[in-house]
């Protein structure tokens, strides 16, 4: 099996000072006298035989986004991409064994820095098929892999929360290791819901144990994507501040290091749709205003940073910070030197650096582990749902109106008609909102999967349907067009720069079925929306309009105007991935001629630009 360091003593934070309980839930007590304990004699006098400098390594992943094996459920194929990455836990087991082996395993510690049981089939089918939250709950595949590969810790991450809290208190039951969130609190007392952070000893010689205090936040804006499954149960205060409160707090338990877990980016220049007074990405804020930190484990964005230095204002002190690749691409690693003097350790140089899973092989203890549930969901995602007549692409969708999408404005505005066939609003004429989550989907002519759907629609978002206005609208599709570049008429088109301006992700350009457009690019942003027309007639700035869009959008991601305040006459807890495969199932033909056609273009003073 792969070694999981059970050869040295670990400590929590409940048993290192004294076990206090907090909504049922062991959290550290303060006990300013550990920090400052003297050795022992006998400890005294190992330290006279150890050599005074050590050094330890503190690895991390992030964003693992339920990725166990090498392998892409919507493709059912080994995971591959331009760069040639390799993605997966197995692969990191391997990575992390070479570490320990080369360190010595109680030289080192492994943590993550959150969204672990969103992303893929195998941890949606733990999540909604055979739920680990049910009444005999099965193991889950993260769980069983990050408990074999000896984790020490782990923070909640945004995705922790998209199938509701009692999923994630059953994969929180199932781990040998704490789940992190200092800034996860109880709604009604705002204590912790969760451990806020851990105390891990390594014995680096004969003397005293080196505490390595690691500290679990999570981000701010789970208040808003998932409202639903957390109002009025849980908030979720900033994260700067979370750490001033409980950085000292771990000094004064004895950490002789803070390495803090945080799912959070460094200085990302939005905040899309938090509407809170915290910012989404505080990492590298917290790195400058928050003293005593040594380490930061940055996740969230789905970036590489092998290493990036913040000075601490207050301290003058040199933050290091580092975020692996997501989906286990990367594996980072927080290269400590210390030295025990004066009764206490010092750290005298820190480096970070990230590993390429894809220079290794799988694990084949862990590809053995959790074998049969990979098999499960291979048969599971491969059922047949239908038939499609031609081939649907997502490939130009960023910026050609492509039926890929139409598809998914299709099948949301059916639901939501039918829906509220019997209402009050039945009259009203219904939209739906669609961006391009994945660049590699695709529904192949002839025989349909389930997992041609899933890959098209790869979010967990719900189905809701909002009262907008016309001029709403407008301004609606105006946000989304800050997507594009400006271009004058005659610049020559580039598709690398074309779109993702001003740093808008893909998964923020919507487009909205149900209407026509024009987008002209000669135009500034928030002035491009032309032509905007329904059923061949100019759309009435005061005309209501129903919007099918999903809970992401609903309350406020993106931060797309109107809609988050915009009255709700209609909401689903299925998921539009189910919706869509039930759609499938009961047309049984998937036919573009039933909703594909151009309806919204990018031009330039008129003329398309395609």
């Amino acid at each position: 099996m792969p070694l999981n360091r059970r050869d040295f003593v670990t400590r929590s934070a409940a048993t290192a000072a004294g076990a206090a309980l907090v909504g049922g839930l062991p959290v550290a007590a303060a006990t300013p006298a550990a920090a400052a304990t003297p050795a022992t004699a006998g400890e005294a006098e190992g330290l006279k035989k150890a050599p005074l400098k050590q050094s330890f390594t503190v690895m991390g992943t992030t964003d693992l986004h339920g990725r166990v094996l090498n392998w892409d459920y919507f493709t059912d194929a080994e995971y591959d991409d331009k760069a040639h990455n390799d993605v997966g836990l197995a692969k990191i087991s391997t990575l992390v064994n070479r570490i320990r082996e080369e360190k010595g395993c109680h030289r080192t510690l492994l943590i993550d820095a959150g969204d672990i049981i969103q992303g893929t089939q195998l941890t949606y089918y733990y999540a909604r098929v055979e739920p680990i939250a049910g009444k005999r709950p099965p193991r889950h595949p993260m769980a069983e892999a990050m408990n074999a590969i000896g984790y020490d810790a782990a923070a909640l991450g945004n995705h922790e929360f998209n199938y509701g809290i009692p999923t994630v208190r059953a994969f929180e039951e199932q781990l040998d290791f704490p789940l992190l969130g200092a800034n996860a609190l109880f709604a009604k007392n705002e204590r912790p819901a969760f451990q806020p952070y851990v105390i891990k000893e390594l014995h680096l010689g004969h003397g005293r144990p080196l505490r390595v205090g690691i500290l679990g936040l999570t981000n701010p804006g789970i208040a808003i994507w998932d409202k639903a499954n957390v109002s009025g149960q849980m908030v979720f205060p900033g994260i700067v501040e979370m750490a001033k409160k409980y950085v000292p707090r771990m000094k004064a338990a004895g950490a002789d290091i803070i390495v803090v877990s945080a799912h959070s980016g460094i200085d990302e220049p939005t905040t899309y749709g938090d509407q809170l007074p915290w910012p989404e990405d505080a990492s590298g804020e917290m790195a400058e205003t928050v003293p005593g930190i040594d380490a930061v484990l940055v996740g969230h964005t789905h970036k590489e940073v092998p290493q990036r230095l913040i000075v601490n204002k207050e301290t003058g002190k040199t933050v290091v910070l580092s975020e692996p690749l997501c989906w286990a691409q990367r594996l980072s690693c927080f290269d400590f030197e210390v030295e025990f003097s004066r009764g206490q350790w010092h750290v005298t140089s820190l480096t970070s650096r990230v590993l390429n899973s894809n220079t290794v092989p799988e694990d084949p203890e862990i590809v053995e582990l959790i074998s049969a549930q990979h098999k499960k969901v291979v048969e599971y995602v491969n059922q047949v749902i239908g038939t499609c007549k031609a081939e649907l692409s997502i490939a130009e969708a960023r910026f050609k109106d492509a039926p890929i999408i139409d598809l998914i404005g299709r099948v949301q505005a059916d639901t939501v008609k039918a829906a509220l066939a019997s209402t009050s609003y039945a009259n009203l004429p219904v939209l739906a909102q669609a961006a391009p989550f994945n660049r590699t989907a695709l529904i192949p002519a002839g025989t349909v999967k389930l997992r041609d759907a899933a890959g098209l629609y790869i979010y967990e978002n719900t189905l809701e349907a909002r009262i907008l206005t016309g001029a709403q609208i407008k301004d609606y599709l105006e946000f989304s067009a800050k997507y594009f570049a400006q271009l004058a008429v005659g610049d020559p088109i580039n598709l690398d720069t074309l779109t993702n301006q001003q740093n808008t992700p893909d998964y923020n350009f919507d487009s909205v079925y149900g209407v026509s457009y024009d987008i002209d690019l000669t135009r500034p942003v928030g002035s491009r929306i032309v032509n905007l027309s329904y059923e061949g007639k100019a759309v009435d700035p005061a005309a209501q309009f129903v919007l099918a869009v999903n809970n992401y959008r609903a309350n406020g991601g993106g931060n797309f105007p109107h809609v988050a305040s915009a009255t709700k006459v209609w909401a689903n807890s299925d998921e539009i991935r189910n919706t869509m495969i039930a759609w499938v199932k009961a047309k049984g033909v998937i036919d573009p001629a039933d909703f594909g056609g151009v309806t919204w273009r990018l031009v330039r003073a008129g003329m398309p630009l395609f």
